[in-house]
């Protein structure tokens, strides 16, 4: 879960579209050139401001898009979000179609047909063979060797990724500002200082954990946390390890975070020892799905105040050690941060009147990527003819965990209505006190064709 603020504006004074390769012609950013780079692999050079990036880390196009560097490549990972982008960078995106490239073995060939000046793998684990055909095509960044692959902390990486593209100074302060929000969410919560933290997940059907090294963990230190010593030692020189069942007291800890999607948090809620455990006894566990377990995956500038503000507070409920104190989405292991949702529709609860009322009515059944053609047609005069997008969106929605809108507010001003709105993915908030129209068509409140493809543009899904 954007990132990250997920729904933040991009930063318009610093937002350059690489993928249509525009010269910022600025003589500061031509100044950082070139500029050197070492790594895993040893020292590479750029050498001059790059126009057409391929992101071949499974989360390096999330630093490249906070910094206004859109790629013309972008490895996907998982999720199926549109272009590889989960929600909280979408507005970084914009109208951009960058080649999606497999999460499989890296293609070199399609790599090679995006004619690329720069290829970033930070986070791509990328072998030296692999750098080697790489850096042939373009020059070419991987991880830094002074950590295990996919072990590089999101600070390190987001300052790799920006002084390569000439950015350092901006990454610099991306990373500064969402260091403020973590220092902030520590002085708010000093009960997390030093407290022990696991992040687990259940793979091949046996349970794991992340060492100190992965980025889960990463964060959660960042927070105050500590992840016990005995994990590195398990997991050697990878960034996690799988255990049998029968060492699944090694989780006890003072915070238990279950992170997968909906099959895998189900797989670990009927793990035959969890039972067992103190931190299930005293209601220390949280269960992260989809889209929050992503923002946390990615950790980057775009997703973690995202993942803090959805976070913290499962957090705070969970190290208290009080059963009592319910854990928000705790004991509900649907992969959806339900809990979240239910908070969002507690926030969003207000008393409208009928007329009111009718109004978010028909907004909420329009913008809901669940309901149907026929049910939306009701309250959008306009549904026959976009069919295709209404359909598209919904595909779309459902491989995000749905989208629905939660009205919030109603002005009515004679046959136009003002409404204030969040819109919910997966069930978690996602974009807050949005604004949008409804106008009255003969005692009907509806939505028109260019309020309903506005929203749709926003979502990837534009109307034909």
């Amino acid at each position: 879960g954007g990132p990250d603020d997920e729904g933040a504006a991009p930063d318009e004074t610093t937002t350059t579209s690489v993928a249509e390769g525009d010269d910022a012609g600025d003589e500061g950013e031509a100044a950082a050139f070139p500029v050197e780079i070492e790594h895993k692999y040893g020292t590479t050079t750029i050498e001059a401001e790059p126009t057409r990036v391929v992101s071949v880390g499974y989360n390096d196009q999330d630093d490249l898009l906070a910094l206004g560097v859109i790629p013309v490549g972008i490895r996907d990972w998982y999720g199926e979000q549109p272009y590889a982008v989960w929600p909280w960078a979408q507005d970084e995106l914009g109208d951009a179609e960058p080649e999606v490239l497999s999460n499989a073995e890296l293609n070199f060939e399609a790599i090679a047909a995006l004619d690329p000046d720069l290829i970033i793998g930070v986070s791509s684990g990328m072998t030296e063979e692999d750098y080697a055909l790489l850096d042939a095509i373009a020059p070419t960044v991987p991880q830094s060797g002074d950590y295990v692959d996919y072990g590089m902390p999101w600070q390190e990486r987001a300052l790799m990724i920006g002084r390569a593209v000439g950015l350092e100074a901006e990454a610099q302060a991306l990373v500064d500002e969402v260091e403020g929000e973590f220092a902030a969410a520590r002085e708010a919560h000093p009960e997390f200082d030093g407290a022990t933290a696991a992040v687990a997940f259940v793979y091949n059907d046996l349970p794991g954990v992340y060492g100190s090294e992965d980025i889960r963990s990463r964060v959660m230190t960042d927070l105050g946390f500590v992840i016990p010593e005995e994990y590195d030692e398990l997991a050697g020189d990878q960034f996690y390890v799988s255990i049998s069942e029968e060492q699944t007291d090694l989780l006890d800890t003072d915070v238990l975070v279950w992170v997968g999607d909906a099959a895998s948090l189900d797989l670990a809620q009927s793990l035959a020892l969890r039972d067992n455990l103190t931190a299930v006894a005293e209601g220390r566990e949280v269960f992260v799905g989809e889209p929050l377990g992503g923002a946390f995956s990615f950790a980057s500038p775009l997703s973690l105040s995202y993942f803090l503000e959805q976070m913290v507070p499962k957090l705070a409920a969970a190290v208290d050690g009080d059963p009592a104190t319910e854990v928000p989405a705790g004991a509900d292991v649907d992969g959806a941060d339900a809990g979240a949702a239910d908070e969002a529709d507690e926030e969003a609860a207000v008393e409208l009147g009928p007329d009111e009322q009718a109004v978010a009515d028909a907004y909420q059944t329009v913008f809901d990527s669940a309901t149907t053609q026929e049910e939306k047609a009701a309250f959008l005069p306009a549904a026959a003819e976009l069919a295709p997008t209404i359909e598209q969106y919904g595909a779309m929605a459902e491989g995000m965990g749905g989208i629905e809108m939660v009205v919030k507010a109603v002005t009515i001003d004679g046959a136009t209505a003002s409404v204030t709105y969040d819109v919910l993915i997966g069930g978690s908030a996602a974009y807050t006190d949005l604004e949008g129209t409804a106008v009255d068509e003969g005692g009907t409140w509806t939505v028109t064709r260019d309020e309903f493809c506005g929203f749709m543009s926003s979502a990837r899904t534009p109307c034909s």
